[in-house]
């Protein structure tokens, strides 16, 4: 007969530690006056949990321990402003997969505490209260800046949540609807082939393959500008003649003031994939090859000017704005074309579940942000007449 295994404290050489289901660790232990006493906060990792407790036992043994000093430990652990507590958290923070955060999410996430959660920052945890975010959002949004006051509030919900989960918080105080979901509403339109054609024209020659990486790839500037001809498959067929090229995804670049360059697996697990190319771009990419690139296996396909360290896309934005410019199309970030290629890809027959894995998404609803509406109704509509 089956029987359910149930979770279980572990009992250290001295107090007790258990493991809360949000995969924190609580450490706690009775005292000389008989009463359990709690840690004033959880561990992300067992081994702090346990320096608490030897740090507890050490005070009892020298008679320095009391029912007192545990309460003042306590209120000090919760007399900590959002900077400090940010900071803490910042650094302890993990993904699903047990990563730290990479420098440039923390550098992003360092920007809005000290930009849009800057009013906040100095702020005792215990006296940021639902009426405090809301007032602070509100003063926010009348700046115009909704999409940087949807990135903050956001970032403030996670801290918080952590807070809650460390005791320090009795609740999370971000409790507006849809709080992290407010934009300004422009919406990333990607070029027609017309426009994209032009920009491919009017681009200077040694960043055409790289246009055309994104808009037929599917590739992020960081990933395209990461890549190293080992990354690419090139197949032939009896006649020479190049039949297939694939790109292999396993790595991007990200830049920040702090660190620079940062080389890095993709945004999530999803992002590690093969892409094959169409074939009418083979010729270009094969150029690119022969031209721009070095020889080394290793060689950056889309080096900086001297060859051999990273594209800065600072540099590449003085070659790309004259091209959209040039396509009357000035409103358009690089990332258009990643919308480009989701629309063509998806316009081809394509499941959604084989856009996604082409992109490199891991959610559904990310994918279809990159599936746009082509002008083509009279045309489908015209394929919805039934036959008789």
């Amino acid at each position: 007969m089956a029987t359910t295994r149930k979770r279980k404290a572990s009992r250290a050489a001295w107090g007790k530690i258990r493991m809360l289901p949000s995969g924190r660790y609580q450490a706690s232990h009775v005292g000389p006056d008989g009463e359990r006493h709690t840690a004033p906060m959880t561990y992300s990792a067992k081994i702090d949990a346990q320096a608490w407790l030897a740090a507890q036992q050490t005070a009892i043994a020298q008679g320095k321990w009391s029912p007192a000093a545990v309460l003042a430990e306590q209120a000090a652990q919760k007399a900590v402003t959002l900077q400090d507590y940010a900071e803490r958290w910042m650094h302890e923070r993990t993904n699903s997969r047990g990563e730290r955060l990479r420098p440039a999410t923390i550098h992003e996430y360092e920007r809005l505490l000290s930009g849009p959660l800057a009013p906040l920052a100095p702020r005792l945890l215990a006296n940021i209260t639902p009426a405090v975010v809301r007032t602070w959002r509100t003063d926010l949004l009348d700046t115009g800046r909704k999409t940087q006051t949807s990135r903050a509030y956001g970032l403030l919900n996670a801290i918080m949540g952590t807070a809650v989960t460390d005791a320090l918080v009795a609740m999370n105080p971000c409790t507006i609807k849809g709080g992290q979901s407010t934009n300004t509403g422009r919406k990333v339109l990607p070029p027609t082939d017309a426009e994209l054609d032009i920009i491919v024209d009017a681009i200077t020659p040694r960043f055409r393959a790289l246009v055309l990486l994104a808009a037929w790839g599917g590739l992020r500037y960081g990933e395209a500008t990461e890549l190293r001809r080992n990354d690419l498959t090139i197949t032939r067929g009896d006649d020479g003649e190049i039949t297939l090229i694939r790109v292999r995804v396993e790595r991007g670049v990200t830049h920040t003031t702090t660190n620079g360059f940062q080389v890095g697996p993709p945004k999530s697990e999803a992002g590690v994939r093969t892409v094959a190319l169409p074939p009418h771009i083979h010729g270009e990419i094969m150029a690119h090859l022969e031209e721009h690139a070095g020889r080394f296996p290793e060689s950056l396909l889309f080096p900086a000017f001297d060859g051999s360290s990273h594209l800065a896309q600072s540099t590449f934005t003085k070659h790309w704005y004259p091209a959209r410019r040039a396509a009357g199309r000035e409103d358009m970030p690089f990332h258009a074309l990643r919308h480009y290629a989701g629309t063509r890809y998806a316009q081809t027959g394509a499941s959604l579940r084989e856009t996604m894995t082409r992109l490199g998404h891991s959610s559904t609803s990310a994918a279809m942000r990159y599936q746009h509406a082509t002008g083509r109704d009279d045309e489908l509509a015209a394929r919805m007449a039934r036959r008789v």
